[in-house]
């Protein structure tokens, strides 16, 4: 679109909500509350995004024209790593991102960066695995139970991984693995699987200085971008990695490893990534956040509605250079409900990306205080903290009251219904008590010390490092 173009459908766009305010006594009721957001206080917005799939929303929003129905004219820019892109956001060089949760939290506890970052929207549900090279699945293998056809039985614990380990390490050969980031939902994700099967993967004590997470570890995890994952492990410099699509497919596509488990299988239906920007965007420029997120929310559900009748299409826009840049083929493979772990091995994973169903968007307090869970286990909180403590961070940092004025406006004006989203009447911001977890522990929200205490693995309680 030309600059011209723009502009004149920017005007077109001002007009017709200018003409529904000063129409207020004779429009119909969803059309007067259209006007109630107001026009976008800042216009022209830059996004961030990691070349992951699960940045779909972002890139459906803007192709689909959702954000400029809102007034909104967006540069969507990739970024080179999850460092770069939180520090966007931070210096304020992005006015909002595809992001990690717990880069948000961090950020807000002052871990790593120091700022107050909010997400009024999750991005998803479910979308990463965890890839062994094609040297350690031979070694796994023997440790797997197998069906009648040979095939192996999912999903696949860590103790089929622990013997190579054991042998690696009895040799003088460390075990290493690639996560995305320290604070990454991946990063938890895999040590909560190796944690679970008796694989220590380490500890971190920023108090003495020690970022490295590698105290006590018998798997070393350390940070890979995610588009260098599959070529750090031919490489042979990591063993394995925990990473969103399409990376995992791609391993499978070279022929150099074997996804092992997907984190649907490891907690099901878990939070991913969020829309992430400053809390000060949000006190500046309230109607441009709402209308943001009410794109995105028209957004996600395009992705999920009439059981994914879409994806083909997405997978298509994603496979841009600009967007995720990687083969339709390897796109599909999740994208479309399937998952393929060894070669010619393909299974159903309907859940495998989850955009809208299942309340997939909303900022669930009990999800942020299960990264706060994550982060104490592993030292990244350093001492022991209240309950009252994770609530409170979490209400800060997950701003489900931004995302009920958006879906509020999109029901007032006819575009959804009421039933697409929680019942905000009732919603108190935290899910049920579940236990579909790999380990089966259970996780309750409300009661984060007392979940801590289940583990055998990891800090708890008034434990240092």
């Amino acid at each position: 679109m030309t600059e011209q173009n723009k502009i004149s459908r920017r005007n077109l766009l001002k007009a017709a909500i200018a003409g529904v305010i000063g129409a207020s006594g004779t429009m119909g009721f969803s059309t007067l509350a259209h006007a109630k957001v107001g026009w976008p206080e800042k216009e022209e917005i830059k996004l961030g995004f990691i070349k992951l799939t699960d940045m779909a929303p972002l890139a459906i929003a803007y192709e689909k024209g959702y954000f400029e129905e809102e007034g909104l004219y967006v540069t969507l820019e990739a970024q080179a790593n999850w460092r770069v892109l939180v520090d966007g956001v931070v210096s304020g060089a992005l006015d909002g991102a595809h992001m990690l949760p717990g880069q948000a939290i961090a950020a807000t506890i002052g871990y790593g960066n120091n700022a107050e970052l909010m997400t009024p929207f999750s991005m998803d549900l479910n979308g990463n695995a965890i890839t062994v090279s094609n040297r350690v699945w031979e070694g796994m293998r023997p440790y797997v139970k197998l069906d009648e056809a040979g095939k192996p039985i999912h999903p696949i614990s860590a103790s089929a991984l622990k013997p190579v380990i054991d042998e690696m390490n009895a040799k003088g050969e460390a075990f290493k693995m690639g996560m995305v980031f320290p604070v990454s939902t991946h990063n938890y994700e895999l040590r909560y699987w190796l944690a679970a099967s008796g694989i220590h993967p380490g500890f971190y004590a920023p108090e003495r200085g020690d970022t490295s997470g590698l105290i006590q570890a018998q798997a070393q995890l350390s940070v890979t971008p995610p588009p260098q994952m599959p070529a750090t492990m031919d490489a042979g410099t990591i063993h394995g990695y925990c990473v969103g699509e399409p990376w995992n497919q791609q391993a499978v596509f070279r022929g150099i490893g074997v996804p092992v488990i997907s984190n649907n299988n490891i907690w099901r239906n878990n939070p991913e990534k969020v829309f992430g920007m400053r809390k000060d965007f949000y006190d500046k420029y309230p109607n441009t956040t709402i209308r943001m997120v009410k794109a995105l929310l028209k957004a996600a559900r395009w992705l999920d509605e009439n059981n994914n009748a879409n994806r083909k299409e997405a997978v298509k826009i994603l496979a841009r250079p600009i967007y995720v840049g990687a083969d339709e083929a390897v796109i599909a493979n999740s994208m479309t409900g399937t998952f393929e772990y060894e070669k010619g091995d393909q299974r159903s994973e309907p859940d495998f990306n989850i955009f809208f169903r299942n309340h997939a968007t909303y900022p669930f307090y009990s999800d942020a205080i299960w990264f706060l869970t994550q982060m104490r286990r592993w030292g990244q909180i350093s001492e022991a903290k209240s309950d009252e403590w994770y609530h409170q961070v979490a209400q800060q940092v997950y701003r489900p009251d931004i995302y009920q004025l958006a879906a509020k406006e999109l029901v007032r004006e006819g575009k959804f219904k009421p039933s697409e989203f929680v019942d905000f009447g009732k919603e108190t911001g935290f899910k049920p008590a579940t236990n579909e977890f790999i380990d089966g522990v259970t996780y309750d929200g409300r009661k984060p010390n007392d979940y801590l205490k289940q583990f055998e693995i990891g800090l708890k309680g008034a434990d240092k490092v």
